[in-house]
This record gives C-alpha cells, structure tokens and sequence, in this order.
C-alpha cells in the first residue's frame, strides 16, 4: 500500500477522546537520537504486533498513526514520534485557504489530546501547488498555521511540515526542496514549528544530504529515511550512505527521532528492518 494511499483511508476517523492517561517517556537517547518507525510501511501486521516486534529491535516509537492508535503503542511502552493530522492530506495541505477554518477545528483537538498524551510532534502538508508561486504558497501556508502554531507553543507540540519530492512521487507538492521549508519555518517565527526532513525525498530533488540538514540543522525536527531509487531498503543496493549520513546527524547534535520508511522488498520485512536499525546506530 503507497501511503498516499494509506493516509487517505486514514484520515477521516473520528475523533475521540480516551480517559487512559498515560504519558510519553521521550525515550531520547542522552548521547543521540531515537529510532522509530513509520506505521505505513507495515500496514498489513495488526499494530500491537508491530509495536512487539519493534520492542525486539530497540525501536523507540512507531509513528505517523492516528490519535486513536497512540494508546495502543504506548500501552507497550513505545512513544509515537508523530501523529497524523485528521483533514489534512498531502495534496490538499496549508496552501489552500479554503482549508483553514477545517485545519484549525482539527488542530483544536488534536493538539490538546497529543499534549496530553504525550505525543510530541503533529505533521502537516504544504499542500499542491496548483498554479501557485512558491510566494503565494508561502504566505498561504503561513496565514493557515500561525493560529495553530500559537495554539503549539502553548501545549508544548510541535507542528511539523514534510519535505516531499515533487518529481517522482507527488507531482506538484509545494514544499518540495529546503530552502522554502526554511523560508516558511522563519516566516512563522515559532520554536514549534519546524521541517520533517525525508532524506529519501531531498536526494531525488536536491541532494548533497549531509551539507544540507548540517546548514539547517536549526530548522530540522524529524527526519525519515528510504533507499533511493525505489524507496525500498537502506542497505548497499540503493545510492544512499546512510551511515555517513546518521553519523552527520548525529554530529550535529539531533535528539529527536529518525524514522525508517522504507517499503521492505525482503521475504521477512523485520529482518531488513533489523539491518536499517544497525546501519542507522552510530
């Protein structure tokens, strides 16, 4: 399942509210960052037995669920690094000011419940160009989430925005290289509002990886990775050195989250991601 795909069946669940209190244990590593995993990627093992499995690789999180899945991580002592949104979608994101009221009504909840649950980071979307310059998108998207971000610092969430490339994958997306992504992270001005950089992603449309999360580590809260071409396993048959790479991240201080989002091609996908985890310990 492509996760375009994944989210829109996801997106609309209703939402609720649970009177189980549990709160994260931020399980970041005090020499380095954490490792998580993206709930997309597994979408045919039932959850919990996902959240087992990563148990037994010493994965911290798994990520990118909705806000009623959190408590079935957590129940297992995982964090969710990331919670989806509700609405939103990666084509139709903060570039479109018709989607603002409903954006923030979903924000409104959602950002309390994740505070409250201890989830740390919410993701958004730019959205599709559709025409727009990057000046426009830019000041859409900011006009969108300046309320919700404010509505961030308060409880304590981060709202992040992904970095997706627009020449293989999603056609059209706006926030498609860094330098917009910075642009709109200090348009905002906010300590909780940053980028979600997919390094899969930003090796298609940019490269030079290292150089470019070492310039904007400032702007950086997330990062994902992927095998490039193919998106599939982050070992010696894809472009990527992933090592160099984590030992870059790692350098320049990153205590959140690195999250595996490749598609496994492999006939048991927990062994190729077993070896993701090794590449990425540094």
């Amino acid at each position: 399942m492509k996760r375009r795909r994944f989210l829109q069946t996801t997106a609309m669940v209703p939402l609720v509210s649970s009177s189980m209190t549990c709160s994260s244990k931020q399980s970041i590593d005090a020499m380095g960052f954490s490792h998580s995993i993206c709930r997309w990627c597994y979408s045919k093992t039932p959850l919990e037995q996902l959240a087992e499995r990563a148990i037994d690789l010493g994965i911290n999180s798994v990520e990118l669920l909705n806000h009623d899945e959190w408590d079935i991580v957590k129940a297992k002592g995982l964090d969710c690094a990331v919670s989806n949104g509700i609405s939103i979608t990666i084509t139709d994101g903060f570039n479109d000011p018709t989607k603002h009221e409903q954006f923030l009504k979903d924000y409104e909840v959602l950002i309390p419940l994740a505070a409250e649950k201890g989830i740390p980071n919410i993701i958004c979307f730019s959205g599709n160009k559709r025409q727009l310059t990057a000046e426009e998108g830019l000041e859409y998207c900011a006009q969108g989430l300046d309320p919700i971000v404010k509505m961030a610092e308060k409880y304590g969430v981060n709202i992040i925005m992904e970095l997706l490339n627009s020449k293989v994958d999603h056609i059209d997306y706006q926030c498609d290289n860094s330098d917009w992504g910075v642009a709109l992270v200090e348009k905002l001005g906010s300590p909780n509002f940053k980028l979600l950089y997919d390094i899969y992603h930003m090796q298609i449309m940019e490269g030079d990886i290292i150089s470019t999360i070492t310039k904007n580590k400032d702007y950086i809260a997330h990062f994902h990775t992927g095998g490039v071409p193919g998106r599939n396993e982050i070992d010696e048959t894809q472009e990527i050195n992933y090592k160099a790479v984590m030992e870059a991240i790692q350098a320049n201080g990153f205590k959140g989250y690195v999250a595996q989002e490749f598609i496994p091609t492999w006939d048991d996908p927990f062994e190729a991601l077993s070896k993701a985890i090794d590449i990425c310990k540094v």
